[in-house]
């Protein structure tokens, strides 16, 4: 017996009405026996007589999106799931890439036959909620028991590559085994450089969920240098053995920590970036950490981010305890998020052992943590506003004297507000008189 959301069955009533047979399939039943909670729930429907009836029908729980018409699929918002209702239908090759495929809805089709155009035999497991019947045409149950990753059809399987990647993630997320004829047919596929047909976007969604949801991340990457999809990622290539393994365990330490996605897949990126950098020994453009970011995402932010971080990490790196004093810490805080660093530096360290560095780690952390910016640079007391009052106009002057009044703060010249005012007007004073003892010179 699957367990469901009981709300549905008001929906499921209500097709069983028109004499409709849903079939909830997919990621929520593979997610349910692996006692994984799960929002996104589709729906197979049988005996649909046109999409329109559909939704017709679906109308009246929600809104419906129609835009996957013509894949015969309609979703719908409804109490707070994510549905996708979906006619069966075959897909014939008919050109390269996800989307050279002509479909054919067919509302009468079997449950086995609609099912073997799926990828792998765990994702082809239904329950029928009117009989209340696991539907499992291919023994998927049963690959789930022995932990074991199948393909249902290798030639369906080899019309999109982006499965070898789907297979590697699905590996390392379940903790499952590739059999032998899967292995050698995702090798074939790599070797015959099938993966140069994924776009960027395709390949990246599947790296990210490896990062982001497999507990052990590393059992993913040990599967594509045994693929030889490496050949596709010829920064990572660059690595030994000992260096390949050491980056891949320490992203097994950065899923342990409970931080939100997106922070985990900037610090993943950079352990996986430091590794062969470090390798190349060349610091200054970080050339070989742009092309492998370049190779997954166009976003800006992504990159900028890494860069920050990596450059801020081989920074520290190179610092003796000694040079580790409120100012150094204030400083640092202004370039990067040092909590961030924190978690990166503590993470490599599982790894790496290197008392002298853990030192300073532990002293920059905690007294980042003192001065309270863990998570953000100390906020500046002179603002501009301040400056207005002594009748400067905004200019490229303000600029000037609000780095030189933070640089003072970060120092401890002054630590009120009201000593920063005093500050400025000693520092307007200083200026004023320079650029008088300026003017007689000239004169």
């Amino acid at each position: 017996m699957i367990k469901y959301p009981h709300k549905l069955e008001k929906i499921f009533v209500r097709l069983h009405k028109y004499g409709i047979r849903p079939i909830i399939v997919g990621g929520y039943i593979r997610d349910f026996f692996f006692a994984r909670a799960s929002k996104d729930i589709d729906i197979e429907l049988y005996n649909v007589l046109s999409f329109s009836q559909l939704e017709e029908i679906l109308k009246e729980f929600g809104s419906v999106n129609s835009v996957g018409k013509s894949f015969g699929v309609c979703k719908l918002f409804f109490e707070g799931l994510d549905l996708d209702f979906t006619l069966p239908r075959t897909d014939n090759k008919t050109g390269a890439g996800h989307k050279g495929f002509d479909v054919e809805i067919k509302a009468d089709l079997d449950y086995k036959s609609a099912s073997s155009r799926r990828d792998f035999t765990i994702n082809s497991i239904g329950f029928d909620v009117i009989k209340k019947e696991i539907l499992d045409p291919f023994s998927g149950l049963q690959d789930l028991k022995n932990s074991t990753l199948k393909a249902i059809d290798a030639d369906s399987f080899k019309e999109d590559p982006l499965r070898v990647l789907r297979g590697v993630q699905f590996s390392a997320r379940f903790d499952l085994n590739m059999d032998d004829k899967l292995f050698d047919l995702c090798k074939e596929m790599v070797q015959n450089q099938m993966l140069s047909q994924l776009s960027k976007e395709r390949v990246f969604g599947e790296i990210q969920k490896l990062l982001l949801k497999a507990e052990k991340p590393s059992k993913g990457f040990v599967l594509l240098k045994k693929l030889s999809v490496l050949d596709e990622i010829p920064q990572l290539k660059l690595l030994c053995d000992a260096q390949y393994t050491k980056a891949i365990l320490t992203l097994d330490e950065i899923a342990k920590l409970k931080i939100d996605k997106k922070t985990k897949l900037y610090l993943m990126l950079t352990i996986l970036s430091y590794s062969f950098e470090k390798k190349q020994k060349d610091f200054n453009n970080f050339k070989l950490t742009k092309e492998f970011i370049s190779n997954w995402s166009d976003e800006k932010e992504l990159l900028k981010h890494i860069l920050l971080l990596l450059e801020n990490y081989i920074y520290i790196r190179d610092i003796s305890l000694k040079d580790v004093d409120d100012y150094f810490l204030y400083k640092l805080s202004t370039k990067v998020k040092i909590k961030e660093l924190m978690l990166l530096a503590n993470a490599k360290l599982k790894i790496d052992k290197d008392d002298e560095f853990e030192k300073v780690v532990k002293s920059i952390q905690e007294g980042s943590k003192k001065l309270n910016i863990l998570e953000d640079k100390m906020p500046p007391l002179l603002q501009g506003r301040d400056i207005l009052n002594f009748n400067i106009k905004p200019s490229k002057e303000f600029a000037t004297i609000l780095k030189d009044a933070y640089d003072a703060q970060m120092k401890k010249v002054f630590t009120s507000h009201s000593d920063a005012i005093i500050w400025l007007k000693k520092y307007l004073l200083y200026k004023d008189i320079m650029s008088l003892n300026c003017s007689i010179t000239i004169l």
